[in-house]
């Protein structure tokens, strides 16, 4: 019987399906794409949203197909109501950055689960929906964009300079009970600088190493046009951008990526049509051999105790051996200098960037789908069948040039007052190669197939009816170097829709999907997912068009929704690192070592590994389950000047995995685990988003501004945990809650350390000036029973998100101004800057540390050569608020009057200057804007042309 059912399931995803149209009196602009079809703005009753990305490009450029959506779109963060949606291209699960803005018709974000019901599990999250251009009924025509733009570091993390990491490395020292590791004579030579060669000093910000900006450019060409029988959309797209770097192999790293795409739309008789989409991206790199940027926030200034060039010039002159070297020598760099090195570092990031090769990186990806359309009118009138299937295949590969060197380490004498080397000693080996070789290589293929009858019709016309029934599926595979193994992502379901309204005025709507997953046991495997959602356009009754004539339009609507899904089928598994989603139902046994099974005989002299369970069976595994309500008001008021978009949204997660600790006896996991992976937690989302746009014209001046936001909050309902202390529970905080130590401030001597509660972490005794924490339990000890909810951690969506975007349009120029901000929650100053011991690379923040002479005014621990993993505790002395404003774009157009060209072939010529990523507003404004152990956060400033011919 459930072979049958799979059998017909299959065969239904290809043969059934439905696809309601929108409404033919609509205008294009007034359309939002949602699950399988599109809906009249005005009809829409399900929690959605849309922008229309090719009315922003005029005003807003940007490469980024998703760029700053959550100006535009409330309860879009990176994510949808907190959760890492589904990303669809024309419907197919693709990477978004695939695609380039100037692709881009429309951008649909559907946030409640009765608008991705019919997508099945993989859509349980939310979903972006992207649709690409297509062509239209008219001439030819062409039109061009160029831009060139420069990156400019915002900042650069502030170290000290060797002389001063020298002196404050000889207190860590000391402070640990060790002798100082430099002379007074050092530090002295090292800060006056005359030798840097001998004692070195390196600022790896330096204009040595770094450009003061880079630049991108880009160029865009599409053509389009068409007439009854076809209609054509194609664009060609090519960018650049060099790199900051311009030391070594770095100086030449560069970017080149070449994008096309095809849309076709081909009537094929009166009631059947086709389209036909091909797109490409190809995309190179060049790297220079070395981690530069991670080499900035580990590596002293004076380079661990040696200099990384050794200057021929300071070769004695005397010793012929040293002259041998050099000429014997494949690296002699710039005529002037060889590598230098140590035994504890015969490799260096700078040697690297000289003399190791280069990586590049190429990848090519293909995307393609085919789709019939047919009109059944002469069937059953309002009857419609639609079919797509798309083929999308990436592959990437590496081709590596490397090669290993020698370094030196010199020895210096001074003869006569001059510093000389008198000896060298040799690391490692010059070799030579002229091949290049494969180093990585990977692939993804998507496969999809959908098919969907469809059915509207307008009775009486008062009575609107629409129907669908459909079938979806699709297929990711990896290469085993994609990190995902050969396992294949799966998702198949069946979908069906109806909806009514009358007279636009009174909507229902009923959506459900019919599931299948692997993931499941046998049994278990298919599921289904509910949703229905009404609503009222009370704008059309009586009492509002009487009273209240400043309401253009009024919309009431809910849904309530209880959505099945499998993206939360996934835990660990003894022996393997990472989570896995496959066959967590079965049991598993092993003999390796992870399970730690050792069965010892002949007291103990001789033994050999046995059979331990890993995981018990679990043949009640099932579903993830997300109940949902919402609520939510479309408004225009004062003739559409005031849009407003409101949304509540309550959803349950429920039968989230867990290992049942908190219910199983504790011997079940003695020898071997006998615990399954069980549905057992639960979780709360909940929220408000809102969209308000405001559009007014004063005079000459038109102006629109949008505002957009999400308050968010979350709760675990139950977790199966087993905590040491009542407060310690994650059940009843939020999801992100999180915990850390609170400080006290720094003990001021050993008798404060006495009279405290003992800290002990890392084995290590505190001393003097590290960090107190409260004793939160009383037991007189500060462990991990100690730490306490300090608040939100933002990972994923703030409490409060918001958006802003201006237009200001004076004659023919155009200013447009967009923002973003987050408020309400903590985070950590845990970077390599700030947690800063052992042998780590001093910042300036070590200047404020506790000394005996500074304890009243100190800001920062006693310095340490130790690992100071009792400072380096996440705790309120780390703490920092999160809140910020991010002023993300300025941009300044002007259209040129079409007169001026009326004898040539050029239209709609508009010039335009913008700036990106501007200004962060915050009180922690300093600590945002500056990347550790990465490439710095950058302004982008552009100049660009557009035209059409």
């Amino acid at each position: 019987m459930r072979k049958n059912i799979r059998n017909c399931c299959a065969l239904l995803i290809v043969l059934l399906s439905g696809f309601a149209t929108a409404y033919a009196q609509e205008k294009t602009d007034s359309l939002v794409n949602v699950a399988f079809r599109t809906v009249a703005k005005k009809d829409l009753i399900v929690p959605a949203a849309s922008v229309d990305i090719t009315e922003i490009l005029k005003k807003s450029y940007s490469t980024n197909s998703l760029d700053n959506l959550g100006s535009f779109i409330a309860g879009y963060t990176g994510n949808v109501w907190g959760q890492a949606p589904l990303v669809l291209v024309d419907g197919i699960p693709r990477r978004a950055s695939d695609i380039r803005m100037t692709e881009v018709q429309s951008i649909s974000v559907l946030k409640g689960a009765s608008a991705v019901v019919l997508y099945g599990s993989s859509a349980a999250k939310g979903v972006v929906m992207i649709t690409t251009k297509r062509g239209s009924i008219k001439p030819l025509q062409i039109d061009v964009r160029a831009n060139t733009g420069i990156y400019v570091p915002k900042s650069y993390p502030n170290y000290l300079n060797a002389a001063d990491y020298k002196t404050l490395y000889n207190e860590a020292l000391a402070n640990d009970g060790i002798a100082p590791a430099y002379t007074a004579d050092e530090i002295n030579a090292t800060r006056a600088g005359t030798n840097p060669y001998r004692y070195a000093d390196i600022d790896f910000f330096g204009s040595d190493y770094l450009k003061k900006f880079y630049n991108k450019s880009d160029v865009t060409m599409e053509v389009s046009g068409g007439n009854e029988a076809a209609r054509y959309y194609t664009n060609f797209g090519l960018s650049y951008n060099n790199d900051l770097l311009k030391y070594g192999e770095q100086k030449n790293n560069n970017s080149l990526q070449f994008n096309i795409r095809g849309n076709v739309d081909v009537k094929l008789s009166k009631r059947l049509s086709a389209t036909i989409d091909a797109a490409a991206v190809s995309a190179n790199s060049y790297v220079g051999k070395g981690n530069f940027w991670g080499a900035t926030s580990t590596i002293a200034p004076n380079f661990n105790k040696f200099s990384p060039l050794i200057p021929i010039s300071m070769l004695d002159p005397n010793n012929p051996a040293l002259q041998t070297i050099v000429k014997n020598s494949n690296h002699v760099i710039d005529g002037k200098y060889l590598l230098g090195g140590q035994s504890t570092n015969q490799t260096n990031v700078l040697s690297d960037m000289l003399a190791a090769g280069y990586d590049r990186t190429k990848s090519n990806t293909f995307m393609y789908n085919l789709g019939f359309n047919a009109d059944l009118g002469a069937v059953l009138q309002g009857l419609s069948f639609k079919t797509t299937t798309s083929l999308d295949y990436t592959s990437l590969y590496t081709e590596s040039y490397s090669l290993p060197y020698a370094t030196y380490r010199p020895t210096w004498s001074t003869v006569n007052g001059q510093d000389i080397i008198t000896d060298l000693q040799k690391f490692g080996v010059d070799r030579n190669s002229t091949n290049e070789s494969v180093g990585t290589s990977s692939y993804t293929q998507t496969v999809s197939l959908k098919a969907q009858f469809g059915y509207d019709r307008t009775f009486n016309n008062d009575h609107n009816v629409n129907a669908a029934l459909l079938g979806w599926g699709y297929t990711t595979q990896f290469s085993s170097d994609g990190g995902s193994g050969y396992q294949p992502v799966k998702n198949t379901n069946l979908g069906f829709q109806a909806g009514y309204n009358y007279k636009r005025r009174y909507y229902l709507d009923f959506s459900g999907a019919v599931l299948h997953s692997a993931k499941l046991p046998p049994g278990k495997r298919n599921g289904f997912s509910p949703t229905v959602s009404a609503g009222w356009r009370i704008s059309e009754e009586n009492f509002i068009k009487d009273n209240l004539p400043f309401i253009s339009d009024l919309k009431l609507r809910s849904s309530y929704s209880s959505v099945k899904q499998d993206l939360d089928v996934t835990g660990t598994r003894p022996g393997t690192t990472g989570a896995v989603d496959q066959f967590l139902y079965q049991g598993y046994y092993s003999n390796n070592a992870t399970l730690g099974g050792f069965y010892t005989w002949r007291d103990g002299l001789a033994g050999g590994r046995t059979t331990l369970v890993g995981q018990a069976d679990n043949p009640n595994l099932t579903f993830v389950q997300r109940n949902e309500f919402s609520v939510g008001l479309d408004a225009a008021l004062f003739n559409n000047k005031i849009t407003l978009d409101l949304n509540y949204f309550s959803q349950i997660t429920d039968g989230l995995l867990a290992r049942g600790t908190s219910i199983y006896p504790s011997y079940f996991a003695g020898s071997g685990d006998f615990r399954p992976w069980i549905n057992y937690n639960k979780e709360k989302r909940t929220g408000f988003d809102f969209a308000v746009n405001l559009n007014e014209k004063v005079g000459e001046v038109q102006f629109s501004l949008g505002v957009t936001g999400m308050v968010f909050n979350s709760k675990v309902l139950r977790r199966d945990e087993l905590p040491a202390e009542p407060y310690l529970a994650r059940t009843g905080l939020p999801i992100d809650a999180n915990f850390g130590y609170i400080a006290e401030g720094f003990f001021q001597s050993q008798a404060d350390i006495a009279n405290s509660a003992r800290q002990t972490f890392g084995g290590t005794s505190v001393m003097p000036g590290d960090i107190k924490y409260r004793d939160v339990n009383k037991d007189g000890v500060i462990d991990a029973k100690d730490q306490v909810n300090l608040g939100h951690s933002g990972s994923g969506v703030s409490p409060f998100s918001y958006g802003v975007n201006l237009t200001v349009k004076w004659k023919r120029l155009t200013m447009f101004v967009l923002g973003s901000g987050v408020s309400g929650a903590v985070g950590y100053k845990s970077n390599p800057y700030y947690w800063v011991a052992g042998n780590g690379k001093y910042s300036d923040i070590v200047l404020g540390r506790w000394t005996d002479a500074t304890k009243a005014t100190a800001t920062y621990p006693r310095l340490t050569t130790t690992s100071g993993s009792n400072n380096l505790q996440n705790s309120t002395f780390w703490m920092y608020n999160i809140n910020r404003f991010n002023l993300s774009r300025v941009q300044f157009t002007y259209d040129f009057n079409d007169k001026l060209f009326n004898k040539s072939f050029v239209h709609n010529l508009s010039v335009y200057v913008q700036g990106d990523n501007l200004l962060v507003i915050s009180k922690e404004r300093k600590f945002m804007e500056t990347n550790v152990g990465s490439a710095p956060q950058t302004r982008f400033f552009n100049i660009g042309v557009r035209g059409s011919f």
